[in-house]
Order: structure tokens, then C-alpha cells, then sequence
């Protein structure tokens, strides 16, 4: 790790000794889950071998093929190696191996068990094709970057979120027009509940649009073709969080989506999902994002919801460092880490820009390769649009001063109702004001030494230490159970989705993790 010169006087051995205890608490987790498999992992390995559609009764074709295991006892040993042996006791594809299963005319049980290794070689072939696929993205991407030109970071994020994809598509395109960067397709409200992922396109979302493989493909190529005609490069971004992580991670990766949000402690504290399940799904769910080259985004801005932003901002700091080291452990370089944290602060509270110029500047010190995502000021909108601008208008310019690398952009009216397009216009005209205005104010101006900005960050960093301390002694599962984040608790046995998950037994196989990881740590 790299570091430049602290403007806030951190001391490097004290940074160090935050990501050592952060290290120890991932290392702890993620030994813990390699050891157990979920549905959720089962279904993205069937959607990765080309398992898609729907039966007769409406159910996710992977979903059949997993509940069909599943029911027959026999779930410990994996998808991989019963669909790899069909292939090689049927000739058939997997998809027509599904397709058997959905009109009851196949019991993958009951075949006859192949040479372990001759089914390893079937299921390696397959894995390949996924993986050549997400390379063709990949390169994909790449060219178009080379040809479009990437827009300067801050990147401008907004959000469409009509329920409707088509609408969103009408909304995204206009919102690039007026300068957005990065577009986000909201997901409909509770989809991350689901332990399905919807099929096709869809048009009837509540506070948002379902996440679907075909929604994913009709906004890739809307972004496409008016990036074309802006002549920059457009990042699309949809939701991997929920009971399907890796599942939505797979369609993301297959269908070139640029930004992911990726956070199983999201889902832990806010949907209250188990904390096991969620972290296996999410292990599985970062490989594949790391390997793709999206950029994951982390939910820490949403503690200050529910905990105080000034009395708590250390909780997001040692949340950021968990998840780094999460994220490393999954082969995911620090450029794709999207770390994220908020403008949160009570407006009220003396020198809070102060502060949160201190939070936002400590962030940017502790990763300064990830493209920190910096979410907008919320919890203190009120109906009074003006001060709502200003209060935007300085998270602006912290965003600018301590150069983040995604900015979502606040809209005055928020507090009051699903913001008008025009809020919207004069949210990302506002921001390209103060950015361009303001570009290298950070590398012009200094902190005073022992002034409030260095006393603030240094004290945060020291009550972050102290945690990271207590949550290593702890350990993730029971920390979560303390409510160390959020002032949220959770039950390890507790939450939605614990029957989804199972040990792996002696013959459990899934390719992604081993081919994947491997490609990214030989980086």
C-alpha cells in the first residue's frame, strides 16, 4: 500500500495498524465461508453454464434445478458436479438438462455417477465459455473507453427509478444529455427480499425497476448509443445486494455493467438478512465483480441514517478498512473499490463543514486508489428547497476538494417528493459548476497543523482503531450482534435466508472460485 503525505498529520504506523486489525477480522470471515455454499451461489453457477428462463409455473430455471438438489438431499457436493455429469451421461446441454428437470422428466440423482475428474473437465469447459464471455466485455468496455474518452472524476451519479424500464431508458438518456456520468437504475423497493431473480423485462416496479438480465441489456444499450452521441464514456450501475449477491454480480458481469452495489453488511443491517448467508453470497458475488473489472459500492453512508453522523463517523471508517480487506481477499484490485461514506452531518452543528471536510479528506488519505463514492446530504432535507441547494452545494465541494472519485448528486427537493426532472438538472448543472470552479482546489490548500480538521480526522482514526480492536477480539458475526454499526443488532441464527445455506461436502466443486481468483491475484 502506497501512501502520499497525510495533510491531516495521520501517522502511517496508526493506518497500519487499523488495516492489520481489518485484515485478521476479513481473513476470520472469509475462512469461515469458504467452508459453506448457499442457493443463491448454486443458482449463479447454473446461470454461468448457461441455465436461463422460466418453467410452465413461472420459477427461474436455475431456481428448479437448485430446489431439485435441494429437495433430493443432495445439495452438499454442489450443482457443478450433478449438471457436469449429466452432460456427460446424456449428451445434453445444460440448459436442456433444465429444461428436463422443470417437466419432470429428469432426476439428476438418479443418473449414473461419472469419473470425478471426467466431470471436472466437462464443468472446466463450461466455466470457460462464461469466463470468455465476460472477457469479451471486458475488452468491450476497454474499447470504448479508448474510443469515448473517460469523463473526470468525480464521476456524476444520478438515479432513474420510474418501475418502468423503458421509462427509465427515456429518463437515463436525458439525464446524460444534461451531464451525468454514471446512471443507476434503482431497484424496485424489497427485490433484495426475493430469493429469485425476476425474468425479462419488466414495467411495473414500486420505487424502482426489478433487476433482470434483460433490463440490464436494454439500459446497456440505450447508454451505449447516446455515449455515442455525448462522445464519454457511460458507467451503468445496478443493484448486487440481497439474497441473490451473486446471482445479479453474474448478470452484471455478463451483460458489461460498470458499478455494482455490493455490500452484505448492508443487507444484514437493513433487510435484515443472516449474516452467514449474506457473507458467503457475498464472497462469491466480489470474485465475480473483481474479475469482470466492476466497481463494487459499499453501504456505509447509509449508518448515518440511523446513528449519528458526528459521533459515529469512526464506525464508517472501520466498516471502509473491513470492507477493503474483503474485497482483496475476493481479487479485487483497489482501483474497483468503491468505498463508500456520506455528507450527513446535523447542519445545525458549528463547523460541521469542517468535519465533514475532515471525514471525507481521512477517506481519501486511507484509500487514495479507490474511486470513493460519496453519497449526498438526506437525513437533514427539509421542504425549504434553497437551503437543500446549498446544503448540496457544499457537499459538492467536499467532493471536489478531497477528490472523490463518484459523487451522487443530492437534489433540492428530496425531502418533499420523488425529485421532477428539472431538480435534477439544476442538481448535476450545480455540480459541473463547482467543479469545474473548484478542480484543484486540494492540492492548493492546507490544513492548519492541530487545527480542527487534523484534530478531527486524528480522533476519528483513534476511535476506529479502538473498535477494529474489540470487533478482532469479537469477530465480525458477534460484533454484528452487538450492534457495533447502524446502532443496529442482529441474531447470527437469525434473519432471512439461513435455510439457504449448507456445508460443502467432500466431492463440492464450483470452478468460478478457482479460475477467477486465480486470474486476478496472477495480476
Amino acid at each position: 500500500m502506497e501512501y502520499f503525505e497525510s495533510k491531516l498529520g495521520i501517522d502511517p504506523k496508526r493506518v497500519e495498524k487499523a488495516r492489520q486489525l481489518a485484515k485478521d477480522i476479513a481473513v476470520d470471515v472469509v475462512n469461515f465461508v469458504r467452508k459453506y455454499s448457499t442457493v443463491s451461489v448454486e443458482r449463479t453457477i447454473c446461470r454461468f453454464f448457461g441455465i436461463d428462463g422460466i418453467s410452465e409455473e413461472g420459477v427461474p430455471l436455475p431456481n428448479v434445478v437448485v430446489d431439485h438438489l435441494k429437495e433430493k438431499g443432495a445439495l452438499e457436493n454442489g450443482v457443478a458436479l450433478y449438471i457436469g455429469n449429466a452432460v456427460l451421461e446424456s449428451g445434453m446441454t445444460p440448459q436442456e438438462i433444465a429444461e428436463a428437470i422443470a417437466a419432470d422428466k429428469l432426476d439428476l440423482t438418479k443418473l449414473p455417477m461419472h469419473n470425478i475428474d471426467d466431470i471436472k473437465g466437462v464443468t472446466d469447459e463450461l466455466a470457460d465459455k462464461a469466463i470468455k464471455i465476460i472477457d469479451e466485455k471486458k475488452a468491450e468496455r476497454q474499447r470504448m473507453l479508448e474510443e469515448l474518452g473517460d469523463p473526470p472524476q468525480p464521476y456524476i451519479y444520478v438515479i432513474v427509478a420510474t418501475g418502468n424500464i423503458y421509462e427509465d431508458v427515456v429518463q437515463a438518456q436525458a439525464a446524460v444529455r444534461q451531464g451525468a456520468d454514471i446512471i443507476a437504475v434503482i431497484r424496485s423497493t424489497a427485490q433484495s427480499l426475493l430469493d429469485y431473480v425476476p425474468y425479462g423485462a419488466t414495467t411495473e416496479g414500486f420505487g424502482g425497476t426489478y433487476a433482470t438480465q434483460e433490463n440490464f441489456r436494454i439500459m446497456r444499450k440505450a447508454l451505449d448509443e447516446v455515449a455515442r452521441e455525448v462522445k464519454r464514456y457511460i458507467r451503468q450501475t445496478n443493484y448486487s445486494s440481497g439474497l441473490c449477491m451473486p446471482e445479479i454480480a453474474a448478470l452484471g458481469a455478463l451483460e458489461r455493467l460498470d458499478v455494482m452495489l455490493n455490500d452484505a453488511l448492508y443487507g444484514i443491517l437493513f433487510r435484515d438478512i443472516n449474516m452467514i448467508r449474506t457473507m458467503i453470497d457475498q464472497y462469491f458475488s466480489r470474485i465475480i465483480l473483481g474479475y469482470a473489472g466492476i466497481i463494487i459500492n459499499t453501504g456505509e453512508d447509509n449508518y448515518l441514517t440511523t446513528a449519528d453522523a458526528y459521533e459515529q463517523g469512526y464506525t464508517v471508517i472501520s466498516s471502509q478498512l473491513i470492507n477493503e480487506q474483503l474485497a482483496l481477499l475476493a481479487g479485487i484490485p483497489e482501483e474497483q473499490m468503491g468505498l463508500g461514506h456520506a455528507f450527513e452531518m446535523d447542519p445545525s452543528l458549528e463547523n460541521g463543514f469542517l468535519y465533514e471536510l475532515a471525514q471525507a479528506q481521512l477517506s481519501r488519505e486511507l484509500f487514495p486508489k479507490a474511486p470513493l463514492k460519496y453519497m449526498p446530504p438526506t437525513r437533514f432535507m427539509t421542504g425549504n428547497i434553497f437551503r437543500g441547494l446549498v446544503q448540496d452545494a457544499m457537499f459538492n465541494v467536499v467532493g471536489i476538494w478531497t477528490k472523490q472519485g463518484i459523487q451522487l448528486l443530492g437534489m433540492m427537493t428530496e425531502a418533499i417528493h420523488t425529485p421532477f426532472l428539472s431538480d435534477r438538472y439544476v442538481a448535476i448543472d450545480t455540480a459541473k459548476y463547482i467543479f469545474n470552479n473548484m478542480r484543484n482546489i486540494g492540492d492548493e490548500v492546507i490544513f492548519k497543523p492541530g487545527g480542527i480538521i487534523q484534530r478531527r480526522a486524528q480522533q476519528v482514526l483513534e476511535q476506529a482503531i479502538e473498535l477494529l480492536e474489540k470487533m478482532r477480539e469479537d469477530g465480525l458475526f458477534k460484533s454484528l450482534e452487538k450492534g457495533v454499526f447502524a446502532n443496529t443488532k442482529r441474531s447470527i441464527k437469525g434473519g432471512k435466508g439461513l435455510d439457504g445455506v449448507f456445508e460443502k461436502g467432500k466431492h463440492y466443486y464450483n470452478p468460478f472460485v478457482e479460475k477467477m481468483l486465480k486470474k486476478q491475484l496472477d495480476l
